[in-house]
């Protein structure tokens, strides 16, 4: 019920003048990032299993530990052979998916993902320290959920977390 008033009270707000969206203020203040502490974070719940797949141990130990004094639950895979592996046998909630990694790059493993019918559903948030747009509009043509710039913030990690969680507070893929 708490989530709810808290959705309740992000959407439902009275507009300064006949023009204004009730929706744009939510906008334009949620896309502040000096604004993310005025807004309550919304985590998954205590236990999520996020899968963090980088061949950089700087960033898998910065997730590790990020996501762990959450309550998440991280699992590590430095490659992404490693990572479709584990996809299959340790089921986690999300996967967190470099773009470049040597042998299989994160592009392939997404598609990889895609086409298995036991993980396709998961959702995946891919990284890279690459300033490309492009790279950002294939990754998320080819089934991305979402997507961050190295290097990233702990605010920038969670809220493309909250973007995905159903009302249960588990992530889920926007689009199957």
């Amino acid at each position: 019920m708490k989530l709810l008033g808290i959705l309740k009270s992000i959407f439902i707000k009275a507009p300064e003048s006949p023009e204004v969206s009730t929706i744009a203020p939510v906008v334009a203040k949620s896309a502040n990032p000096t604004d993310r502490r005025k807004n309550p974070r919304i985590d998954a719940r205590k236990g999520t299993r996020v899968l963090i797949i980088d061949d950089s141990p700087t960033i898998l130990t910065f997730l590790r530990k990020m996501f762990s004094s959450s309550g998440y639950e991280p699992l590590i895979a430095a490659n992404a052979e490693r990572g479709l592996e584990m996809m299959r046998t340790e089921k986690p909630d999300l996967v967190v998916l470099d773009v470049i990694m040597p042998g299989m790059n994160g592009f392939a493993a997404l598609r990889h993902i895609r086409r298995d019918p036991l993980v396709k559903n998961l959702p995946v948030i891919m990284m890279s320290g690459n300033e490309q747009a492009t790279e950002q509009f294939y990754v998320m043509r080819i089934g991305a959920d979402g997507f961050m710039k190295k290097p990233f913030s702990r605010f920038d990690v969670f809220s493309r977390i909250e973007k995905l969680l159903d009302a249960n507070l588990v992530p889920r893929r926007l689009l199957t």
